[in-house]
């Protein structure tokens, strides 16, 4: 028989235990209440206090709910479900088939279908993508056959075991990894892969006391043999107009030190490089760079007023064609980054949808095509979106992003709050803890294998042995009567 008074006991404690929870909870309700209606900042609080709370509960929780249980496959933004999800899959090397029948839209104005061919490219006589050039009349040009590659992240936007998963799943996957400005850390170099050293207008890591360039540490880093490339960066497609944006909370010892900047504060860049403000200063800081480093130098930027590329190619041309970028790397307006204003992440710049076909009629134009390189980046994340670059006339086709995905990035919006829950772009131990680079780094290998294989099933669908053979004949976009028409013809009407 159980123990009547040892029961009654317990009932008792329960039940004082109950009356002081309940105590606490009105005493804090009360408290809550009277702050509310005493406080003059917040007219919601002060109308409705204590209930106005839960609308900024609701209002933080609302994103995630949309994500996971009300957006439609593919409505969300930046990136919607399904091409997350095709990340995701290709990255963990599962089946990237579907069934049934596409979801995707097909009679809504811009979009993109590829035009198949009567006799298709068999797979036996697919083409591995031809290596190409770059930088010419650099005494160390840089030939690779990789056709998607990895897109600037610096070091300290996202973290060392980010960097570590993308050296090692770059060197596996031979495709080339962009430092972004932040400059080269020990975990760029312990990867193992090729580098392209991104020299943004703080010149992070290359530069002296006053923010200028170091050709000391210009060319100690380019004693690297990893590292291939420079590009000085102009603008990004986040924030063009803007500097980069590093909060100090991600300035640690270590990243003070690479960047050479001050420890724990905002780290904020120029909006742009005070050495260039001409189009003869842009070609002056090319040819600097490349005469003390001996290796391809190109610019990134995204493109908006677009009368300054007519007047560097005529410069060029006077100057002699040794005088080119070795590449130019064109950013999207819809372009990622950590942080940026919202002003300028929403309304600045034009979209590579725009900008790339006019930037390779220009070179073309101009004759310097097959001079000057082109690399593709922004929301390039997909087979198909890779393939529209490729049409359009693209040499190369990198992504950050997309890459993101690959390490698990799950589109929370936090990069800018040292709070990412996946371990991405956090210098918290305990939220890095949660990223492998061991393992991440075989799916950055999956990704750039499976992105590549697809990229090829297209370009082959059409009747071309590989991706760099893709003209604009091989895709249509609808137009607004909901009839398509082939990029080449849509580009000759503009």
């Amino acid at each position: 028989m159980p123990d009547t008074g040892f029961m009654l006991a317990a009932l008792e404690i329960l039940a004082f235990a109950f009356i002081l929870v309940a105590g606490l909870l009105v005493l804090v309700i009360f408290i809550v209440y009277i702050v509310d209606i005493t406080q003059r900042k917040h007219a919601i609080r002060r109308n409705y206090p204590v209930i106005a709370h839960f609308r900024y509960a609701f209002e933080t929780l609302g994103s995630f709910f949309r994500q996971y249980f009300f957006a439609m496959d593919r409505e969300e933004m930046p990136f919607n479900r399904a091409e997350r999800s095709w990340v995701y899959q290709a990255s963990k090397d599962l089946d990237t088939t579907r069934a049934f029948g596409s979801s995707r839209p097909i009679k809504d104005p811009g979009t993109l279908l590829f035009v198949n061919c009567a006799f298709p490219v068999l797979g036996e006589d697919a083409a591995q993508p031809e290596a190409l050039s770059i930088g010419p009349y650099c005494r160390k040009p840089y030939t690779t056959s990789s056709i998607f590659n990895i897109s600037g992240m610096s070091y300290g936007a996202i973290s060392k075991p980010a960097v570590l998963a993308l050296a090692n799943g770059a060197r596996a996957s031979r495709c080339w990894m962009n430092t972004g400005e932040g400059g080269l850390s020990d975990w760029h170099l312990e990867g193992g892969c090729d580098l392209v050293f991104q020299i943004g207008t703080a010149k992070y890591g290359v530069r002296n006391a006053a923010g200028t360039i170091d050709d000391d540490k210009l060319r100690q880093v380019a004693s690297h043999e990893r590292v291939r490339m420079f590009e000085i960066k102009l603008s990004q497609g986040a924030k063009p107009g803007k500097g980069g944006i590093l909060p100090a909370v991600k300035v640690t010892e270590e990243i003070s030190r690479i960047r050479g900047i001050p420890l724990g504060e905002d780290s904020i860049s120029p909006n742009r490089h005070v050495e260039i403000d001409n189009i003869e200063q842009l070609l002056d800081m090319i040819h600097h760079i490349r005469q003390v480093t001996d290796k391809p130098v190109g610019i990134k930027f995204v493109l908006g007023a677009y009368g300054w590329l007519d007047e560097m190619c005529e410069a060029i041309h006077a100057r002699g064609l040794e005088s080119a970028p070795d590449f130019i790397t064109l950013d999207s307006a819809d372009g990622g980054s950590g942080a940026a204003p919202a002003s300028l992440m929403d309304y600045m710049g034009l979209p590579l949808k725009e900008s790339l076909p006019m930037l390779v009629a220009l070179l073309k134009r101009h004759h310097l095509k097959d001079r000057i390189r082109i690399i593709a980046s922004g929301k390039l994340i997909t087979p198909a979106e890779a393939a529209w670059a490729f049409c359009v006339g693209a040499d190369f086709v990198t992504s950050a992003r997309g890459f993101m995905f690959a390490l698990g990035c799950i589109q929370a919006l936090q990069c800018n709050k040292n709070t990412c829950p996946t371990g991405i772009t956090t210098h918290n131990p305990r939220l890095q803890k949660g990223l492998d680079p061991t393992h991440k780094a075989v799916r950055v290998e999956n990704y750039v294998r499976n992105m590549v294989h697809e990229i090829g099933v297209i370009a082959h669908s059409c009747g071309v042995h590989e991706p760099r053979e893709l003209r604009q004949i091989h895709a249509h976009v609808i137009t607004g009567n909901g009839h398509s028409i082939s990029l080449e013809e849509l580009y000759r009407r503009d």
